[in-house]
């Protein structure tokens, strides 16, 4: 599965936050976006609320932007 999401990092807890007209799935991320440990977090809430393992999660494309792509499973 392919979800587009719009992380907001550093806030007070790593949550879901809705979804946007287009669909894109808002994330809260309490990780800051340095070395990549916000998109760490991001992956693990992700592999935890699917019920997949982490290494089935994955950043596909916006690395290093707010919007992203990343494929479950």
């Amino acid at each position: 599965m392919m979800l587009k999401v719009k992380v907001t990092p550093r806030s007070a807890r790593t949550e879901f936050a809705g979804e946007m007209a287009d669909g894109t799935v808002k994330i809260h991320v309490a990780a800051p976006p340095e070395k990549g440990r916000a998109n760490e977090e991001l992956c693990a809430f992700l592999a935890r609320h699917y019920g997949v393992a982490r290494e089935q999660v994955e950043v596909v494309s916006g690395q290093s932007a707010a919007r992203k792509l990343v494929r479950v499973g």
